[in-house]
């Protein structure tokens, strides 16, 4: 089986997807940044420090993915290795102690339905859709919001316009606030199914952050979404964010403890299986 069926069964199994969107995208636009180990049963795949490991329903228990992990460790050679469980599997976490990798962030996943939307609050800020000369600005933008994130930070305009090319992709769901001619901030909402919207990334300006635009522009997203037929909404957020989960609470979002990601951190002298406990 390849990775893509492989990682679409487990997902039909687990409820949650096993590659987060960085490693889908380095497969298809940069597959030379992927190292993988696979068999019929499951896969290792490390994209850069980040690995991911994915084991076939009917192959679990079996020792197959303690088998991968020991590969994927070999090749990675000293240094720090970082991992996701998504949807935080006791067997991952399990796995994850049993090789000293320790669990380091926690991000959660936030839904609400998308009836009783609270209005949108008056404004000088201009909202609309994306044009196509707002490219620079939106990756400055996301650059000053997100300077201290691991992932979301780094985008450049090369990420940009592969993002862009993603079938879910539609301008009009990548709203752009402009105060005085600039660009402001952004909410990027994300379609998954007919029903399910994602706030994909809101991103502000830190010189105009306090005046309340981040919370325009997330409702300006959820209103869009309805408008677009979706009835549910979804978001990722750290734990330990609190200012942006009490922003998403006040907004009606909640969080199931079962509706959470775990990265583990694993940093090794030598790289090798010896390490485990």
């Amino acid at each position: 089986m390849s990775i893509e069926e492989i990682a679409a069964e487990a997902e039909a199994y687990d409820g949650a997807a096993p590659l987060d969107e960085a490693t889908l995208l380095a497969l298809r636009h940069h597959p030379e940044r992927v190292r993988v180990h696979e068999s019929e049963d499951g896969f290792a795949l490390r994209l850069d420090r980040e690995l991911s490991l994915v084991v076939r329903p009917d192959s679990r228990g079996r020792g197959v993915g303690r088998a991968l992990l020991e590969q994927a460790l070999a090749d990675a050679g000293p240094g720090e290795l970082l991992a996701w469980s998504h949807g935080h599997h006791p067997a991952a976490a399990a796995l994850a102690a049993s090789y000293s990798f320790a669990q380091v962030r926690d991000l959660w996943v936030m839904r609400r339905p998308l009836a009783d939307l609270p209005p949108l609050p008056d404004s000088d800020v201009e909202v609309r859709g994306y044009r196509p000369s707002d490219a620079g600005e939106i990756v400055r933008v996301n650059a000053a919001a997100f300077a201290h994130h691991p992932e979301q930070g780094a985008m450049d305009e090369d990420n940009l316009r592969e993002r862009m090319a993603e079938d879910w992709f539609d301008p009009a769901g990548l709203l752009v606030a402009v105060r005085d001619g600039a660009v402001a901030g952004f909410h990027w909402t994300k379609h998954h199914t007919a029903a399910l919207g994602e706030v994909y990334v809101v991103g502000v300006d830190p010189a105009a952050q306090g005046g309340g635009l981040g919370k325009l522009l997330t409702l300006a997203g959820l209103h869009h979404l309805a408008a677009t037929g979706h009835t549910e909404v979804l978001l990722y957020v750290e734990s330990d964010n609190h200012p942006a989960v009490r922003v998403y609470s006040g907004l009606g979002f909640t969080h199931a403890a079962s509706d959470t990601h775990v990265q583990y951190r694993r940093v090794s002298s030598n790289g090798g299986p010896s390490q485990h406990q």
